[in-house]
């Protein structure tokens, strides 16, 4: 697997990249490319990663696959391609920011801003078969997924950690929790954002916690 990522991560993950799990891994994502339609394309599986630098991630967002339609997925977790459509769960993520800090709703749902910021965005599963959602878990990618968290919460100081939903709250239990600052809520899906993601006001109380830090607050 031709692995696209900012020096610091790859040096920071290197140790992982060598292991058994990871290299089946890398042969089962290679055989998936080659023999079926796999999201997102292969130069953007590590985006989360390349964006910006190890010692500038300040936020964590937890998702669990990638989109799995046609030109969705760009590698961030919740974001999508330009000019495709905002899904629901981004579009209520959306809504929640305009309510708690007014930030009118953008016409695209690329968060590549967001990760240029500093904010990992980290799906716990990194690829995905075409139209066949979760069609890539138990493969390797959470193993890989919880060392990436397992380093953060090692090894920095201060991220806030945003777990929506209880996927991204079980796979959030090895967080030191003495270190950083972990918020929890239901997920943005249109299926739970009515029982407690509406309201969490997440955004505000990130960017409140960085500034107390002495840290730049996020431009949502």
């Amino acid at each position: 697997m031709n692995v696209k990522i900012e020096p610091s991560w790859k040096t920071l993950l290197s140790a992982e990249f060598d292991k058994s799990y990871f290299r089946q891994l890398a042969e089962f994502v290679k055989s998936e490319y080659r023999t079926n339609s796999v999201y997102p394309p292969g130069n953007k599986i590590f985006a989360a990663f390349d964006h910006s630098s190890f010692d500038n991630t300040r936020v964590v967002i937890i998702g669990q696959d990638p989109y799995h339609g046609v030109n969705q997925a760009n590698g961030l977790c919740f974001s999508v391609q330009d000019d495709m459509r905002i899904p629901p769960s981004l579009v209520n993520i959306f809504k929640e920011i305009k309510d708690d800090l007014n930030i009118p709703i953008p016409p695209s749902g690329n968060l590549e801003r967001w990760a240029k910021q500093g904010v990992l965005l980290l799906n716990a599963t990194l690829t995905v078969r075409a139209s066949q959602a979760g069609s890539h878990q138990n493969k390797g990618w959470e193993e890989f997924t919880d060392a990436v968290i397992t380093n953060l919460s090692q090894k920095k100081e201060n991220i806030i950690f945003l777990l929506w939903g209880a996927y991204a709250q079980k796979k959030g239990a090895i967080i030191d929790r003495s270190k950083h600052y972990v918020l929890e809520s239901a997920h943005p899906s249109p299926f739970a954002a009515h029982r407690g993601f509406f309201g969490n006001k997440h955004f505000s109380k990130t960017n409140e916690y960085l500034t107390s830090k002495g840290l730049k607050p996020i431009q949502w």
